[in-house]
């Protein structure tokens, strides 16, 4: 099993930044996918970016050219970089990843998740 834990939330003014990072820990056959999720109160979960196995990355339309996510060699950690923030990026944000167990199969992981308030 893997082990999620998140950091860097907070609140922020409109226009400023804020770095969110996870850590993943567990003994596991190899990690793949790598992901955040948010949740706005009264809507459901989106993807926000995810970065693939072989570094492809991808974000959801409202975030483009303004979050960036990266992770590190090791693939044990996945940061989320938010620029320009606006109060609409406002949630909880979950980590996810996606791993291969040592009985081969695949499953997801999610962290516990992280507050981001953006205040106008």
């Amino acid at each position: 099993q893997v082990h999620l834990v998140e950091s860097g939330g907070g609140l922020v003014q409109a226009g400023g930044s804020l770095r969110l990072s996870c850590v993943a820990s567990g003994s596991v056959e190899s990690i793949h996918n790598m992901a955040w999720y948010r949740q706005a109160p009264g809507k459901e979960r989106e993807l926000v970016a995810v970065i693939t196995t072989d570094e492809m990355t991808k974000y959801g339309d409202s975030v483009k050219g303004r979050f960036a996510i990266s992770r590190d060699i090791a693939k044990t950690t996945v940061t989320l970089q938010m620029n320009s923030l606006n109060p609409e990026d406002t949630g909880v944000y979950y980590c996810n990843v996606q791993f291969r167990g040592w009985d081969w199969r695949m499953s997801v992981a999610w962290g516990q998740g992280t507050q981001v308030t953006v205040s106008s």
